[in-house]
């Protein structure tokens, strides 16, 4: 482990972006490089659509997938789409399918050897695709100066991140320049890994264990904080996996921390949107979700159902993507032989979301987190 022992000589200033150019450009040939599996994610099973759109990516592009899983929020149709560290375009490309040719998918990465790849398969993807003209870009820069590098604001419905945030230096900066691309009523949906408490300098200075996305995890509780001083909503949680590290060196420089692998929707609902909760009837109508959609951990919406939500739930829906997709009516309304839900509130703690879907005490079947590497979705 010469390369964390040669880092902490850095000091504070830990490891910077040519640390992690090297590691994802030169470093890493092939998913099986990675040191742990903080970077692929639990198989679960994936809608035989997402398969489908995963099977018509260019094999060379899914081989140098690094990504925490696999990201797809719904309700992609027609969707302008920026994925935060794009890597060689695999999520692009998948998305590039989902959303359709009305819709748009940019990937921005900071790595030149990954955009080389991603680039590379533009034309092969969209004649595959059967599209008139792409309806992918990539853009060199990072995620942390998206203005600086040609991105304007409010522009997208979606932000897409897929285990990226961790690795940068200035997390408050990616969620201020996420905030300021994103349209109102614009969706930062995103998997990511976090750690149980605050990582000493050790740790947040080497930069193996940076680049296996583990030095640089942000502890899960201050990602609400973070989220609250840049303007997005309560983050919600979708789902939540444990990190194991099958590799004795790291193990011995990790300790006691603990990891996890966790999904989560930050949105940015408009200052003046009235926060009153209500009670709501999802039409069914979203591709893959026709008859339950589950939006979050506290949320999960049955076709034709009364929902009992939240005004900052209310909020959500409404100024979003989400609002053709429900019927909203006052409480206290319910229609006769309908019985309203009522879910719990609050922030989730994603270490004990992960310990119930592995003691099979909770199920989630769509959303979140969808490992890509020998899983169900190839």
């Amino acid at each position: 482990m010469s390369d964390c022992m040669n880092m902490r000589k850095c000091g504070s200033q830990g490891v910077k972006h040519e640390d992690i150019k090297d590691y994802y450009g030169k470093q890493l040939k092939k998913t099986s490089d990675l040191k742990s599996n903080a970077c692929v994610a639990p198989a679960k099973p994936c809608p035989a659509f997402i398969r489908k759109a995963l099977q018509n990516v260019h094999p060379e592009v899914t081989a140098k997938y690094y990504g925490c899983g696999l990201v797809v929020p719904e309700c992609l149709e027609g969707c302008s789409v920026l994925d935060l560290g794009s890597g060689s375009g695999q999520d692009c490309y998948m998305l590039s399918q989902l959303v359709g040719e009305n819709g748009h998918i940019t990937g921005i990465d900071m790595t030149k050897e990954q955009l080389t790849v991603a680039r590379k398969y533009i034309d092969y993807h969209t004649e595959k695709f059967g599209f008139k003209k792409s309806n992918v870009d990539f853009v060199e820069g990072y995620i942390e100066a998206l203005g600086e590098a040609g991105l304007t604001e409010n522009t997208y419905d979606i932000i897409i991140s897929n285990c990226v945030i961790n690795l940068s230096p200035d997390k408050a900066a990616v969620l201020r320049e996420a905030y300021t691309v994103l349209k109102d009523g614009g969706e930062l949906y995103f998997s990511d890994v976090y750690c149980n408490k605050t990582l000493p300098e050790e740790i947040k200075t080497c930069k193996v264990l940076w680049g296996e996305c583990l030095g640089g995890a942000l502890c899960w509780e201050d990602l609400a904080r973070l989220a609250e001083e840049v303007g997005f909503s309560i983050p919600r949680l979708v789902t939540a996996n444990r990190i194991s590290v099958d590799n004795k060196e790291l193990e011995s420089l990790i300790g006691d921390y603990k990891f996890v692998s966790a999904t989560y929707r930050l949105f940015k609902i408009p200052k003046n949107c009235p926060r009153v909760g209500c009670q709501v009837i999802y039409n069914g109508n979203i591709t893959g979700s026709e008859e339950v959609l589950e939006f979050d951990v506290n949320y999960m919406f049955k076709e034709g159902q009364v929902t009992v939500v939240d005004g900052e739930m209310v909020a959500i829906l409404k100024s979003s993507r989400f609002a053709d997709e429900f019927l909203f009516q006052p409480m206290g309304t319910t229609p006769a032989g309908c019985c309203p839900t009522q879910p719990q509130e609050g922030i989730v703690n994603p270490y004990e979301v992960a310990e119930r879907l592995e003691s099979g005490r909770m199920k989630l079947t769509t959303g979140g987190c969808c490992g890509s590497q020998g899983s169900a979705c190839q």
